[in-house]
């Protein structure tokens, strides 16, 4: 027990806020906000499956900005532009056909489908009022219809995944429609090597089996492919792989999906957490994902409240998630004067880890506002739950087109919008058939791409608000799948606040009743 307390509060000391935020806590004059009373957690044991509806909803309206209903509609039409294989009759993009039959998307989509996956498991009825909940849905299913087929799903245990299809010398060299693609693709399988794809993924299927919950069979199926990727994950000991923090995201979400207290023991070990504490940074994105397992498991504690054993890993996750969130407000954050938060410096695809950090500060107002908790401190300052909303509405305004650039980054939202976008299929009209070189032209060309690639956001501008529409610079003007699933997950939760949507903080937990409360509770002093 020692030795547990004492690896406890090492992790504590190496993950302690960064020393630049430290003093800019001293440095900074106390600002005494005003605070509501304070009310003290609320414990949700659940015996029962009792529904218990929380609203979430704000004392102050939103200003009036855009029309997030739009935004959402608008982005997820992106989805079905990168849609590969044969293509379904709804697909709704004319200027895109069946392509590459004899192989697949890059697996690296599986935390987009995640992240499609969270929003829909939070926020349902956002998608519901948008009349997107059937669409988004079927943006997941397609993608996880695909997971289950990179492995042998439906056995118990695998030794090799197909991690990535590839091309010599590479895509970008290629510059044609997915369509007229004539060269040879491979498949490259995964033997022992690559357990942050395998934890992502069981992390992907995982999550879609929470979405699909109501579909009995496929949930199913869904879940028994998550259990064995994830095996195939936690059984690979390639100790210089920075994987741990994939072994914890996919671990959250796999005891989510099963109520099977072996991953939580698993997420919660101070093994697996010590390899995870010194991690730097605060952004969150395909390939850096504790940020986002600590929020998941922060829910965890404000709702369910586990108790022991878990309870000292779990404050601490807590404690870190709080440390994080005063990281995305702007008196600590680096930001454009603009008003963009800038991670990494700002150097690479911008606008997605803003959309990400909007998404997860929205998602933590939602989870304080919903346990009765008015706020957290920062160093010797209180901010309340709406100061993270107000950031995480400030960065969606800022990709929609409060921006310096007067542009909105989201191809087709708002009247001024990128038209050089750096897209193969979108850049070559539908009619032209090129070859390998032939391309080049197009992709190089100065006129305006002949098909709209509605919903895509781009990379977005530099860290001083510059904004090329140069088609052959992909630092600004390239989308990605990630990109345009963090900029979903932001709008929906948007959506929700302005809508004064009620947030069900029991929309995950529903594979978790049967085991809660996990031990009696002490009796009480009077008891004998």
């Amino acid at each position: 027990v020692d030795q547990h307390h004492f690896e406890i509060e090492e992790l504590a000391a190496r993950s302690q806020p960064s020393e630049e935020i430290q003093r800019s806590w001293l440095l900074r004059p106390t600002v005494v906000k005003k605070q509501k009373k304070y009310l003290n957690m609320k414990i949700l044991l659940c015996f029962t499956a009792i529904v218990i509806i929380i609203s979430s909803h704000h004392n102050e309206p939103p200003p009036p900005g855009y029309n997030f209903t739009v935004a959402l509609q608008t982005s997820l039409r992106f989805f079905n532009a990168q849609r590969s294989g044969r293509l379904p009759h709804n697909n709704n993009v004319s200027w895109r056909g069946d392509s590459c039959l004899h192989d697949g998307d890059y697996p690296r989509s599986s935390h987009m489908h995640l992240m499609l996956s969270w929003s829909v498991i939070e926020y349902t009825s956002a998608y519901q009022v948008s009349g997107e909940l059937n669409h988004v849905k079927g943006l997941i299913k397609w993608g996880t219809d695909y997971f289950l087929n990179t492995f042998e799903s439906r056995s118990n245990t695998i030794y090799e995944l197909v991690s990535k299809i590839s091309a010599v010398p590479n895509d970008h060299y290629c510059w044609m429609r997915p369509e007229d693609i004539d060269y040879q693709r491979h498949a490259s399988v995964c033997f022992g090597d690559c357990p942050e794809l395998a934890a992502s993924m069981a992390a992907a299927l995982a999550s879609a089996s929470i979405v699909f919950k109501d579909d009995v069979q496929y949930s199913k199926k869904l879940l028994h492919g998550a259990r064995t990727v994830y095996r195939f994950a936690d059984s690979m000991k390639d100790s210089t792989s920075m994987h741990w923090d994939d072994l914890i995201w996919g671990g959250a979400w796999m005891y989510y999906a099963t109520g099977d207290l072996k991953y939580l023991d698993r997420v919660t070990s101070t093994t697996l957490a010590s390899r995870v504490a010194s991690s730097s940074g605060s952004h969150f994105s395909w390939d850096k994902k504790i940020v986002g397992a600590q929020l998941l498991l922060t829910r965890l504690r404000l709702f369910l409240s586990p108790g022991y054993p878990y309870e000292e890993l779990l404050s601490l996750y807590h404690q870190q998630i709080g440390d994080i969130m005063c990281s995305y407000l702007p008196s600590f954050s680096n930001k454009t004067r603009g008003g963009l938060i800038l991670f990494n410096n700002g150097d690479w695809q911008p606008l997605q880890y803003a959309a990400n950090a909007a998404f997860l500060a929205a998602l933590y107002s939602d989870y304080l506002h919903a346990s009765d908790i008015p706020g957290w401190n920062c160093g010797p300052t209180f901010y309340a739950t709406h100061d993270l909303r107000d950031f995480a509405r400030s960065q969606i305004d800022y990709i929609l087109g409060k921006n310096p650039q007067n542009m909105s980054y989201v191809v087709g939202f708002g009247e001024r919008y990128p038209k050089h976008v750096h897209h193969r299929g979108a850049s070559i009209p539908k009619n032209e058939k090129v070859s390998c070189k032939g391309g080049w032209k197009w992709r190089d060309s100065k006129q305006e791409n002949p098909n709209t690639i509605e919903g895509a956001m781009v990379a977005g501008p530099d860290k001083h608000d510059g904004f090329h529409d140069v088609r052959a610079n992909y630092n600004y003007t390239e989308p990605t799948l990630t990109g345009n699933a963090g900029l979903v997950t932001a709008v929906v939760a948007a959506l929700s606040a302005e809508d004064k949507l009620k947030f069900d903080p029991n929309s995950m937990f529903s594979a978790l009743w049967p085991s809660y409360p996990l031990s009696p509770p002490p009796p009480a002093p009077w008891t004998p």
